[in-house]
């Protein structure tokens, strides 16, 4: 099932800042956006938010409207000074829902703590957000997005502070309920093995080569594809369904 068609679409601020994008998210899709630093990552998981308008060309809705959707972003983003508890973070989740103004609902509280036990925080749940863990605060802004039942899930580097295995755990829930619940995955990363071991498409996005490609993950993680993307040198290898990425050293120099 289709949920959103980018056709034409010129993305950007003032001006476009790539080539014209065609590109449709399915359900149950994990779509993973990859491309070096300045390169329109986020600006085109802004256009698909819908936070920023296209410039130029459209985008559909085969449902008829907007899908639902959930936005994890990087921890720090949410200040953690604020004295709110793990429960009263994931209840965010809900307000849009609420409307202005409404006092939760048990039904409200009771989704709190069905995505709480879901992302394995139960017991963090009375805790202040600001004493969990980076890789506790992530799956705490994934139960505050899960919460309100997306149909679209959105993660903007939602794991470029944890450390590989956090990061592992974290992509491998989201991967887990994108599988059950037929929920749409856009992810932002700059790991490379995070996209090939998570992601069925992938968008390739470099703002100054004027690049922005897209297809199956297997088409896109490639040797050539990402040297051209990266503008180094990169090796991609496939053994025992698992992929590994590195650098190579550039020609004349030793690594």
């Amino acid at each position: 099932m289709e949920l959103m068609q980018l056709c034409q679409a010129s993305i950007g601020y003032r001006e476009a800042l790539l080539p014209p994008i065609d590109l449709t998210i399915h359900s149950g899709e994990r779509l993973a956006i990859l491309g070096p630093n300045g390169s329109g990552k986020s600006t085109l998981l802004r256009t698909i938010s819908g936070s920023l308008p296209l410039l130029g060309g459209t985008v559909a809705y085969p449902l008829g409207r907007r899908p639902a959707l959930g936005y994890v972003p990087q921890s720090h983003q949410l200040d953690p000074a604020f004295p709110l508890t793990t429960r009263e973070v994931v209840l965010m989740g809900r307000y849009g829902a609420l409307g202005a103004g409404r006092r939760p609902r048990p039904a409200d509280r009771e989704a709190v703590t069905r995505e709480l036990e879901l992302v394995g925080l139960p017991e963090q749940a009375g805790l202040l957000f600001r004493r969990l863990s980076g890789g506790q605060r992530q799956r705490a802004l994934l139960a505050r997005a899960l919460v309100g039942q997306p149909e679209l899930l959105l993660l903007d580097e939602a794991t470029s502070e944890l450390d590989p295995a956090a990061e592992h755990r974290l992509l491998a829930l989201v991967d887990k309920l994108a599988a059950e619940q037929k929920t749409s995955v856009v992810f932002v990363t700059h790991e490379i093995s995070a996209a090939a071991s998570f992601a069925t498409t992938v968008v390739l996005v470099n703002h100054q080569a004027a690049l922005v490609e897209h297809g199956p993950a297997a088409e896109q993680l490639t040797s050539e594809k990402l040297s051209r993307l990266y503008g180094l040198p990169v090796e991609v290898a496939r053994a025992d369904q698992r992929t590994m990425v590195w650098m190579a050293p550039e020609e004349g120099k030793r690594p």
